[in-house]
């Protein structure tokens, strides 16, 4: 198949609005070094990994080279000066263009891990950690979710710490914890016995009594090296505790800015399937011509690229909310809901343009397929965001 898709240094065809253009010219151009990267450098390595069911490891060093890590930290990374939201959400979008693994191996390094730190951490705790994983001489993991919580994990969760003197004794499991087999740092999650709150510790490879195995045979994210985690006395120096997390309270200030990312996340779904559904059409000849000229092919891009295109703006005014340091759960709760459920009939449609080669790893969508259903599950499902919203707008809780 030829790449219809738009010059390096041109709009994006799914971008019928031009939203792209509300990034000034400097941000503009860190966007489009990471499509470089992800076009040239990586697009190529994708689909071989993805059968086999690995990450490949020279990522790291495409990733270290790009300077793109850090970005969003004021003082960290390549940029001093934090760049905005929106341009983070439209690299979350970018890298998931062409692939969700990718973006999300780097989402949970760039985003889960650093932010933990950089929210939860003291100042010294920041200025140990971050630089290093700003340059991915080091990368992070983030282990909340377990093998038996998951929404309700706040409530639930049955990793314990307990305080011994001067170090934090560690136990319990988790699941689905991405880069987790190979990462340098992980930041667990634990709920103290003495008091009952949730704390943070930060976890270094090679510890006594820490085991991460991989997952296997997943039918999505299968780039992503996602493990099952086994803390058995893990003993954690006291300054290895995130010094700023109190309760969980702490941890949802990091997972309502996380969310967001995950709905940009979705977007890059719906823009990559999109594309490569056009492109097909274009070029996909029956009954003697191009079906792109059939009315029913038409109408499911039409009604793809409105999801697009409507996810797009909602994601550019949250992205404004957070710039103001005014955006609260129930924003990146709707955005989340919103736009993963917009993502499923996107790929949906887009798949149907295909036809029989939908199924075929070697015309891409099919990746984006399967990987739309692990986005549209993770980090709080439609119905607990749901939830959040409602109870914003009707003042009621329904959690039960």
């Amino acid at each position: 198949m030829t790449d219809v898709m738009a010059p390096l240094d041109g709009q994006l065809t799914a971008d019928l609005f031009n939203y792209e253009s509300l990034l000034p010219d400097a941000e503009r151009k860190i966007l489009l070094r990471a499509r470089a990267l992800m076009r040239t450098e990586i697009k190529p390595l994708v689909n071989e990994y993805w059968a086999r069911g690995e990450f490949p490891k020279e990522l790291i060093g495409m990733f270290r080279a790009s300077g793109l890590a850090g970005l969003p930290y004021e003082g960290y990374g390549e940029h001093r000066p934090a760049v905005s939201n929106l341009l983070s959400g439209m690299l979350a979008m970018e890298l998931t263009r062409t692939d969700a693994s990718v973006s999300t191996f780097f989402g949970v390094h760039n985003g889960l891990a650093m932010y933990s730190i950089y929210s939860g951490g003291s100042q010294e705790q920041r200025d140990r950690w971050l630089p290093e994983m700003a340059a991915m001489d080091k990368i992070g993991a983030f282990a909340m979710t377990e093998p038996l919580g998951g929404s309700d994990v706040a409530g639930g969760m049955r990793t314990t710490a307990k305080r011994d003197g001067a170090t934090w004794i560690l136990n319990g499991t988790k699941k689905w914890i991405g880069n987790a087999t190979f990462a340098d740092y992980v930041v667990v999650w634990a709920r103290d016995v003495d008091d009952n709150t949730i704390k943070g510790f930060v976890v270094t490879k090679g510890m006594p009594g820490f085991t991460a195995v991989k997952i296997e045979h997943k039918l999505a994210f299968r780039i992503v090296e996602n493990a099952e985690i086994t803390l058995t006395d893990v003993r954690v120096p006291e300054a290895d505790r995130l010094q700023n997390v109190d309760s969980f309270r702490d941890v949802a200030k990091i997972l309502r800015a996380t969310r967001g990312g995950v709905a940009w996340q979705a977007l890059g779904v719906m823009i990559g399937a999109y594309e490569l559904a056009l492109d097909y059409a274009r070029q996909r000849q029956q009954f003697g011509r191009p079906i792109a000229g059939f009315q029913l092919v038409q109408d499911l891009l039409v009604k793809s690229l409105g999801n697009i295109t409507a996810s797009w703006g909602m994601l550019v005014q949250l992205a404004r909310l957070q710039d103001a340091k005014i955006f609260r759960d129930e924003h990146s709760s709707l955005a989340k809901a919103f736009v993963t459920a917009r993502m499923r009939e996107v790929v949906s449609w887009s798949r149907e343009i295909f036809g029989g080669n939908g199924i075929l790893l070697e015309y891409d969508v099919a990746r984006f397929f399967a990987d739309a259903e692990a986005i549209y599950s993770f980090e709080g499902t439609r119905e607990m965001n749901t939830l959040i919203v409602g109870k914003s707008i009707t003042g009621q809780s329904a959690f039960v």
